[in-house]
Order: structure tokens, then sequence, then C-alpha cells
């Protein structure tokens, strides 16, 4: 009997809990169990999200892969916020490591660090490319990467959010792929990404025009960068793998959400099916 052949690479989007944050007010904010249960409804297979205990105790109610996220500052960061994660049944964790003053040469140990905590407890963190972090522009992203491999013997795992090295190099939209698709090598290897909006100038941009119609910009992003980005992924791709992708939209008050905004939450619905639908028609040519 012939051997059945392994399922095609997955997509599988996830919610943002703080794209949730005080919503759909500050004075009538969703529980955690509510948040969950709408990503749910609403098609999401993931929840990216912290460990505290009433969101794992909803994830695993409503049968949500909990995707972590995290900050680590130093060495013994690493196994305690490690442990909570996979505690809580997490497998991919998204790292925010150190400051944005602080020297490759300090953060490379804090990185190893994570890396062999999720090693231990049989976890997948990720190295975000992130401002306010020791990878805050591209270059010092790229550093960590190529001191991480020359000293481990290994590739660093990395989440890559290009939203923030889409502003900082200001970009244009012909050149969202060409300029923001760094290593692919890492890009292909990992198993998390953030997938934001962005213009050249602006780390997030609306989905829909608040009247039922997709944003101009949305459009820009989805068709010069979103779709080259998970094209990219695919091309190093077995049949079998599974990319968690978080629709990363920041809320009100965030400084990513405008006042003039439409509501983020029902915006993130709409982005996390419209990268569906361009993953769906990318699989018709993965062989």
């Amino acid at each position: 009997m012939a051997k059945k052949a392994a399922p095609k690479p997955r997509l599988r989007l996830c919610a943002a809990a703080w794209t949730m944050t005080n919503y759909p007010s500050a004075k009538r904010q969703w529980s955690a169990d509510t948040k969950v249960r709408k990503a749910k409804e609403a098609g999401f297979e993931g929840f990216s999200a912290g460990a505290q205990e009433e969101i794992v105790k909803a994830c695993r109610k409503y049968g949500m892969e909990l995707v972590g996220g995290v900050d680590a500052g130093k060495v013994s960061d690493a196994k305690p916020k490690m442990k909570a994660f996979a505690d809580a049944g997490a497998t991919h964790v998204n790292v925010q490591l150190c400051d944005h003053d602080t020297p490759t040469e300090k953060a490379l140990p804090v990185a190893h660090a994570v890396m062999q905590a999720g090693d231990q407890f049989g976890i997948k963190p990720a190295i975000e490319w992130h401002r306010d972090t020791c990878t805050e522009t591209p270059e010092k992203g790229l550093a960590l990467a190529k001191a991480y491999e020359k000293k481990y013997g290994t590739k660093l795992r990395t989440n890559f959010d290009h939203s923030h090295p889409a502003i900082i190099k200001q970009v244009r939209p012909a050149d969202f792929a060409k300029r923001l698709i760094y290593r692919p090598d890492l890009l292909r290897m990992g198993d998390l990404m953030h997938l934001r909006t962005f213009t050249g100038s602006h780390c997030q941009t609306p989905i829909t025009n608040g009247r039922g119609k997709l944003d101009g910009d949305f459009v820009t992003w989805r068709d010069n960068f979103c779709r080259p980005l998970l094209e990219s992924w695919l091309k190093g791709a077995r049949r079998g793998r599974e990319l968690w992708a978080v629709v990363e939209l920041g809320p009100q008050g965030s400084g990513y959400a405008l006042e003039c905004f439409p509501d983020v939450w029902q915006d993130a619905c709409v982005a996390r099916e419209e990268i569906a639908k361009i993953w769906t028609r990318l699989l018709r040519k993965y062989k």
C-alpha cells in the first residue's frame, strides 16, 4: 500500500489579547473567557497572550492554542519565564529581548539562555525584531543572528515583525518585499511571525474604512508584502509544517491604533479572513 503523503503546510492565524485591551470599552471590558471565545468564534486558532491563569483556563476550555509573549532582559529570566509557558501548554513563545541600548555581546548570552530553556522545557521561543529591544533595527537584529550562529553553531529562532524595520527604513510599496524579507533562511526555519499592516511611515494602518470596504493601505500591504512573505516561507516548508501567525493589531491608546481608526478588533477579524484567502491561493501552487 502506498504511503499517504503528509498534508500541505498549514497557516494557523492567532488573535492577540493586546488587540482587545479595554474592549469594547474600558468600563465594560470583556473577560478573558469572553475574549478567547470571541477569537474562537471569529475563526482564529490561537490566542497570543501571557501565561495568566485566566487566559490559560480559557484557552483550554475553547480548544485554542496559547501563543506566548514575554520579555527577557537577563539570563536569569529565561528558565522561569519559559517554564511558565510550558506549564501553560504553549509551544511557541514570542520573546522581546533586552533593551534598545543593550549591546549585541551582552544580549547574546540572554538569547542563548532563552533557547536553552526552550529546549529544556520542550517549547519553541523566538526572538522578536521589535523597537525598544536589542533588535530594534535591522542591523542590530542581523548582528545578533550572525553572532549567535558564530558562537553557538546554530541559527537563532527569530520572529519577524516587519512593521518595525519598515518604518525605520521608510520603505515604499514596490520595495516592501525586496527590502524587508531579511535572511530568508531564518524566516523559513521559523514557526512564528507577526502580521501587522504598515506603510513606510506608519507601524499600523486600518484594515477597513469602517464602512465595510478594505482600506487602500491594507490592500497595498496585502499585495506587496503579505503575499510575497507567505510565499517565501512556503518555498522552504516541508509537508506537515505549521506556521503560527499573530494578527498583531494594537488597540486604541497604545500608540498603534489612532483615534480615527475603525474598530480595531473587527478590523483584526477582517484581516484574518484576507490573510487566510492569500494562503489558500498560495497552497494551490504548492507541491
